[in-house]
């Protein structure tokens, strides 16, 4: 009987441009990543079918800077040289900036113990063609990044998330726990991070919708801070766009990426000039807040 060969568990850190892609996870009506890094993959080794675990399923138009991934292989190919090898076979949207080999039972997903997030915002008057892709451009009242920091930082902790989770999820709860958060401004440019054990379905998106309610002082702190603790999901009705989302990385007991190939990969956007929108009105009192609209850009 012939012995078969012992399949290498390899990670991958990868980067992509979620613009042309339907999200991380195959789905039957569009293109995904996944689809397209699997069938990379089968290029190069024998091994079938070829199925690549993530770190996280980011939505559609979402971009990331340090996704981790594993598949396993069985062909000759050395653990670091799959960087190079699938970046030859992948579009220019899609890129490996490291691969190591793992121990057969880690798991891209199931071991991480972190997911960080970062949501950019163009809060100037004018469009800028340059930013578009990666930015949501807010440009009707110059945001309170303070209300917004302080409406994040009451997040912090373990708690019940469920008004930030979208219809559909298969989660049995919507329990995460929130490690940090960071709200800063420079100019122009808002990026705000958020990072957690694990994510709810779509709950970035539409917890940044919120938070820019807040910024924009439509809706307070008090009725912010209401909504996710009970639960109100009927009162979260808007998502920020994809393109201002990016999976800056996962985390892992142990690092297993130089920090050069991993950390942080996303650069962080400056304009030299300002050009701010209007300030917008005080903050409301603890009246019940109107109906959110949130205009595109």
């Amino acid at each position: 009987m012939t012995d078969q060969p012992i399949p290498h568990r390899i990670a991958l850190s990868l980067q992509y441009d979620g613009s042309e892609f339907c999200g991380w996870q195959r789905q039957r009506n569009g293109l995904s990543v996944q689809a397209v890094l699997e069938n990379a993959i089968e290029q190069l080794d024998p091994h079938r079918p070829i199925h690549c675990f993530a770190a996280g399923r980011t939505d559609a138009g979402v971009h990331a800077a340090g996704q981790v991934v594993h598949f396993d292989c069985i062909g000759p190919i050395p653990a670091h040289k799959w960087a190079p090898a699938l970046n030859g076979r992948l579009p220019a949207s899609i890129r490996v900036r490291e691969s190591v080999e793992r121990p057969a039972d880690w798991h891209a997903c199931y071991n991480a113990i972190y997911r960080r997030y970062r949501y950019t915002i163009h809060n100037g008057r004018r469009p800028n063609l340059f930013l578009s892709a990666w930015s949501w451009h807010r440009y009707q009242l110059r945001l309170d990044e303070i209300s917004m920091r302080t409406a994040l930082e009451g997040m912090l902790g373990r708690h019940d998330f469920g008004a930030f989770m979208k219809a559909g999820s298969r989660r049995a709860d919507a329990i995460t726990t929130v490690q940090d958060v960071l709200v800063e401004r420079q100019g122009d440019m808002l990026r705000v991070e958020i990072q957690a054990s694990g994510f709810l379905y779509g709950m970035v998106r539409l917890l940044m919708a919120q938070l820019v309610a807040v910024g924009e002082h439509r809706l307070s702190l008090e009725h912010f801070e209401r909504r996710w603790r009970e639960r109100r999901r009927c009162d979260v009705k808007e998502a920020a766009p994809g393109q201002g989302l990016c999976l800056l990385r996962a985390g892992y007991q142990d690092e297993i990426f130089s920090r050069a190939g991993w950390y942080d990969s996303q650069p962080w956007f400056f304009l030299a000039d300002c050009d701010p929108p209007p300030d917008p009105l005080p903050p409301p009192k603890n009246s019940a807040p109107e109906s959110l609209t949130t205009p595109s850009s």
